[in-house]
């Protein structure tokens, strides 16, 4: 369920992409203009914008804002201008290859996303960086944590909510026999089976694994598992559960203690909006007795702060 507000008297593309122009013309830009605009139109909406401006300037909007915008502010609306699988690329080949490293980004994101949405933005990975994304996970990601993003994103998995009782069973068997019950862990088990089930059928085996073993999968995960590799059997484990638990939880950790990971709050507010914001900010608030909008709200300012605020809507 999207949290995005789009205007009750609908604006054309061509008049939102005059406004904009006014928005930068002159000395200075009329951000909250522009804030005004971009937050409050679908992606595509967004979309026809951009082409209009092109037309009738023949200029590029998403140049043009990288020169009106600065910081934290034009992090999130450059990425927000990008429909969801461009973006996910972009978020992904980034977090590869960028100037930071960050693979518990590009680890989110792969492992939180669906088969469909992994197989179009591998497509425009390549399309956009004439380059695989698998190769670029060969070139900075290690070990089991490797092989397991490797098998997920080449693997085609079943995406509807059918299950085989008696395989989940097995496969709570499988885990048990790689991990609890032996000394050390076979990885290999893990990688199998997180990559290969589906959510539906991974959910089935969490339940199966503590009905037979009177534990958590996700405990014997953090008990047999360590690093980027744990964090990814995590994320494909709690995607399966529930996805805006999941996000409600990152959210929480980007804006715990002292200082907030900008990066995080962009990246989840921005790429969730248009898909489950309003799960997330339900459990956000279920699970730590505070609205979203409050925390971004006492942990963000300026034009930066409405603009995450627009995304995230009015609380109902």
């Amino acid at each position: 369920m999207s949290t995005l507000t789009v205007p009750p008297i609908l604006t054309s593309p061509r008049d939102d992409a005059i406004q904009l122009y006014r928005a930068f013309k002159g000395f200075g830009c009329d951000t909250a203009a522009v804030i005004n605009i971009l937050a409050h139109r679908d992606a595509t909406q967004r979309s026809l914008i951009e082409q209009e401006y092109r037309a009738m300037y023949s200029d590029d909007l998403l140049k043009r804002l990288i020169s009106e915008l600065t910081g934290k502010l034009e992090t999130a609306v450059l990425l927000w201008m990008h429909d969801p699988a461009r973006r996910d690329a972009v978020i992904v080949r980034k977090a590869l290859s960028g100037d930071v490293i960050d693979l518990e980004a590009a680890t989110e994101v792969i492992c939180s996303r669906t088969p469909t949405q992994i197989q179009v933005f591998k497509q425009i990975y390549y399309s956009k960086f004439g380059i695989y994304m698998e190769q670029d996970i060969e070139l900075r990601a290690s070990g089991d944590h490797k092989k397991l993003l490797l098998a997920y994103v080449s693997t085609q998995r079943y995406e509807g909510l059918e299950v085989d009782r008696e395989m989940a069973e097995k496969d709570a068997k499988s885990l048990f026999k790689a991990g609890e019950k032996k000394l050390g862990t076979d990885e290999k088990t893990f990688i199998r089976i997180f990559s290969e089930r589906s959510r539906a059928h991974l959910l089935a085996v969490n339940s199966a694994y503590h009905n037979m073993y009177g534990n958590s999968l996700k405990k014997a995960i953090k008990s047999e598992t360590s690093g980027n590799f744990e964090y990814a059997l995590l994320t494909i484990l709690r995607c399966a559960e529930n996805p805006a638990k999941y996000f409600a939880k990152v959210l929480h950790k980007a804006m715990k203690g002292l200082g907030t990971d900008d990066s995080t709050l962009v990246r989840v507010i921005v790429s969730r909006t248009e898909i489950d914001m309003q799960y997330i900010k339900a459990e956000y608030q279920k699970k730590y007795r505070k609205k979203l909008n409050d925390a971004v709200q006492s942990e963000t300012s300026g034009h930066y702060r409405t603009f995450l605020l627009s995304l995230l809507g009015p609380d109902h």
